[in-house]
């Protein structure tokens, strides 16, 4: 039988995941970052995406398409309108906190993943979309950005690779629903963050009317190794279909909780054992653990005790994986009031603009109150 897990430290791609380590230019030089990337961006947009596609890579914000697959979208003949790459850093979702970490001390393994990113999909230009609560991680980013141009590893002739590329920071204001990809381009556009109507996809009508490919921080920023080490050497982690790394939180009524990076398919049990210092009173005493973020439904401890942590095994128990954000609950947590207390959090970041969401939501807390009654 294969086991996954744990991660040997060589194979971590974020190295200062806990910010132990400089995350300036020189220290994330010193780390490995931005080594070899001239040779990458001079092997071309096709040569980075067969990378991507070799690699398995799904996307880590939550829905995880093939992240080749969907760059590739963008990898064809211009029509005369510019590109844009457009990073989805709105990270509201609660128990959800990986892309914050990246931010904070890892920042730039995001902005070499945007040029190398900017590259494959023939994208000049990224912005990234940070949540507005985010002021030290955006503050980091803007830091991080300068010493990239200064450096001469952005701006005209990126890398002297004679490509251009620009990345630009636009704050937030605290609305969770722009996270949603299409609320997020209104947002950077000037106007309310609303979502519009699909199609057009992003992909062929997305920011400032371009194409544009919206994409979650931990996906572009895992890029650049993924194109030093070979896709191979990412898929070589966890199982078919679930490969590579990944960035788990690990919250509630654990003993340590904690941001983590671990092999994709790691059983839960394993996870919240090895890295979070086990369930508060013990495992006897868990009662039940959202996987993935609060919109995932929450699953029973006798299936969190042989479940694995990717999102073909999590969607089989009727769950997902979601941002992979793990929030335990012990014998001692009212399931009821936790719910009703999450569906209240939805009911305020609505937009309104949908029936089921607008009327489902209070109706929701209102069922859950009576529930608790």
């Amino acid at each position: 039988m294969t086991t996954y897990g744990p991660l040997s430290d060589e194979d971590r791609i974020f190295t200062n995941l806990y910010g132990r380590h400089d995350w300036r230019l020189k220290g994330a030089m010193q780390r490995g970052h931005w080594y070899k990337t001239k040779e990458i961006i001079l092997k071309g947009s096709d040569w980075i995406i067969e990378e991507i596609k070799k690699s398995g890579l799904r996307g880590r914000g939550g829905a995880g398409f093939p992240s080749g697959m969907k760059w590739s979208f963008m990898n064809k003949p211009s029509d005369g309108r510019p590109k844009y790459l457009v990073i989805n850093a709105d990270e509201g979702e609660p128990g959800t906190c990986k892309d914050r970490e990246i931010m904070r001390h890892d920042p730039h393994t995001l902005i070499e993943g945007c040029l190398i990113a900017g590259k494959a999909m023939g994208a000049n230009a990224a912005y990234i979309y940070i949540r507005g609560e985010f002021y030290n991680e955006a503050s980091n980013m803007q830091l991080a950005i300068k010493e990239a141009y200064e450096a001469g590893l952005l701006g005209k002739n990126a890398c002297g690779t004679g490509f251009n590329f620009d990345v630009y920071i636009h704050r937030g204001a605290g609305a969770y629903i722009c996270g949603e990809e299409t609320a997020l381009i209104e947002s950077i556009e000037g106007k309310q963050g609303k979502p519009r109507l699909k199609p057009p996809f992003p992909a062929d009508i997305g920011l400032f009317g371009c194409p544009t490919t919206v994409t979650n921080v931990e996906t572009v920023a895992v890029s650049p190794t993924i194109c030093r080490r070979g896709g191979d050497w990412f898929a070589s982690f966890g199982r078919e279909r679930n490969r590579g790394t990944k960035l788990f939180n690990i919250s509630g009524h654990v003993n340590n909780p904690c941001t983590v990076e671990e092999e994709m398919s790691i059983p839960m049990r394993d996870l919240i054992e090895r890295h979070a210092g086990g369930v508060i009173g013990g495992w006897d005493n868990l009662l039940a653990v959202i996987p993935g973020g609060s919109s995932t439904p929450l699953l029973p401890k006798d299936i969190c005790s042989t479940v694995l942590m990717d999102f073909d095994a999590l969607v089989q128990v009727n769950s997902g994986l979601g941002t992979a954000a793990l929030i335990v609950m012990s014998r001692s947590a009212d399931v009821v009031n936790c719910i009703s207390r999450l569906i209240k959090f939805y009911e305020h970041e609505s937009c309104g603009q949908c029936t089921p969401c607008r009327e489902g939501c209070r109706w929701l807390g209102q069922i859950m109150t009576r529930f608790g009654k």
